[in-house]
């Protein structure tokens, strides 16, 4: 099958948030299982052009409004040798950040990605790729699926591509006011409720979910969610009109990344059936953190500090969750709130929580290795990447029942010693609670600790099972026939 995938940002090239590991990871993936695939990117700023090898390929011109902007193509190839076709327009990509400064967006955000839409599929005409399937992300590629639709149904190269629109998290939309509609080229009649219109405003996620053949998100539970006004985001109507074209897939792990027996970035490497290793990085952790060893468990944080991570119900527990007997371990950065919050409490319990107001890529690794809980007590959480780390390192993932930490982490039954974590379902401070003494009780019970732990670190969650899934929507998608297609004029 030969995949277009087009997306904003891939790990290592640029990185703001979870996408880019999905599209850093499962093209490779998809690779690996026979099949042609090459990758689109903006290239910014930080894409060294000299550290990637990156060649030029081809320059055309990309229609934007009622005049055309220049576009020269780079190439290169990511680390599973999967080709990459880096767009390299100055004026639009040249800047410090990818989509604004601090927090405010960059004004012209609009003009770019329309600009990046456009270049995707002049890119196809001009290199003459002919993709089966065209697979875009987010917002920022929103209105690629409108243009196949609109412009490009005709073009030689194009006229046998289906599109996949996959939502990684649909609370970011891509909302533009509406003078900047004359820049995409479309007709009139695509600005409409019924189109890419939302409240007076251009939308491009909704323009996603709209003209693609096929919709993915990154879990089951997800999928559900996001078809209620709780967390549709006010495009739950739109989804609910599609659901019969909504798959979730959940998000896998790079396991050449994340493998604790051979990770070089830990104390000590182990496995499910070796795990003294993991007895050495605890130990080794507390020493490092300056935290005395202790009969309780350690539990573990690394994350964002805010609210949608569920750091307004863990604060509010603090005083209880120290009542326990436990060691907090947290690290992340976020609201200067929960900055100012978690460290009067660390300094109230000295030896007993330490709060790491940064992010390490090796300390969080450490982490993980050496705790005995992974606390994730996510508000929503459409996939989730540190609780399916968590189940490799062997720390037990402690999480609300939302999106995917519901796909992925099974709730331990002490009368079947099933399960892989622990799970409650309430977004409240008591529910937490209740969890981590359920998880107490289990802890001190060292051999079905074990078997827990183990249960939790044979779990398959690689990308090539994602990818596996993936390639079933591919092939639904290819066999539906142009009739089955939303019509052309919606």
């Amino acid at each position: 099958m030969n995949i277009l995938f087009a997306a904003s940002e891939a790990a290592p090239f640029a990185k703001t948030g979870g996408l880019a590991d999905v599209a850093g990871s499962l093209p490779a993936a998809l690779a690996s299982l026979g099949h042609d695939i090459s990758v689109v990117l903006p290239r910014y700023r930080q894409v060294d052009v000299e550290r990637y090898k990156l060649k030029p390929v081809t320059s055309f011109f990309v229609p934007l409004g009622a005049w055309q902007e220049r576009c020269d193509v780079l190439k290169g190839a990511s680390s599973g040798g999967v080709t990459v076709y880096f767009i390299n327009a100055d004026f639009y990509f040249n800047r410090p950040e990818l989509y604004g400064t601090g927090r405010v967006d960059y004004p012209d955000n609009a003009e770019r990605f329309i600009f990046f839409s456009r270049a995707v599929l002049e890119l196809c005409i001009v290199l003459d790729l002919r993709p089966e399937i065209v697979h875009c992300n987010d917002w920022q590629t929103g209105l690629v699926p409108l243009y196949l639709r609109q412009i490009y149904r005709r073009s030689e190269s194009l006229r046998w591509a289906r599109s996949i629109f996959t939502i990684h998290n649909l609370g970011y939309q891509g909302l533009f006011r509406y003078e900047d509609m004359h820049l995409t080229g479309l007709e009139g009649n695509v600005f409409t409720p019924e189109g890419l219109e939302f409240w007076g405003k251009m939308n491009f996620l909704k323009a996603g979910l709209v003209y693609a053949d096929l919709i993915t998100t990154v879990s089951k539970t997800y999928s559900r969610e996001i078809q209620t006004p709780e967390y549709g985001s006010g495009l739950d109507g739109v989804l609910r009109n599609r659901s019969t074209d909504l798959f979730g897939i959940v998000n896998g792990i790079d396991y050449s990344e994340w493998d604790p027996s051979r990770d070089h970035a830990i104390p000590q490497a182990y496995s499910a059936s070796r795990l003294f290793g993991k007895t050495v990085c605890r130990r080794k952790l507390l020493a490092r953190l300056g935290m005395p060893e202790s009969f309780g468990p350690v539990v573990g944080m690394v994350t964002r500090l805010v609210d949608q991570k569920g750091l307004d119900i863990v604060t509010e527990a603090l005083p209880e969750i120290m009542s326990l007997g436990i060691q907090l371990i947290i690290l992340g950065t976020g609201d200067e709130k929960y900055h100012r919050i978690l460290s009067d409490a660390a300094s109230r319990y000295p030896g007993r929580m330490r709060v790491l107001l940064q992010y390490n890529d090796g300390l969080a690794k450490t982490i993980y290795a050496g705790c005995d809980l992974f606390l994730m007590p996510s508000q929503y959480e459409p996939c989730g990447l540190g609780q399916m780390i968590a189940l490799r390192y062997g720390a037990v993932p402690l999480v609300r029942k939302t999106g995917g930490l519901a796909d992925t982490v099974l709730d331990y039954s002490v009368k079947t010693g099933r399960g892989t974590g622990f799970v409650f379902e309430e977004y409240a401070a008591p529910a937490i609670i209740d969890c981590l003494l359920r998880a107490l009780e289990v802890f001190s019970n060292k051999k079905k600790w074990k078997h827990l732990m183990q249960s939790g670190m044979k779990q398959d969650l690689s990308w090539v099972r994602s990818a596996k899934e993936y390639v079933k929507v591919y092939r639904r998608a290819m066999r539906k026939k142009e009739g089955q297609r939303t019509s052309d004029k919606r």
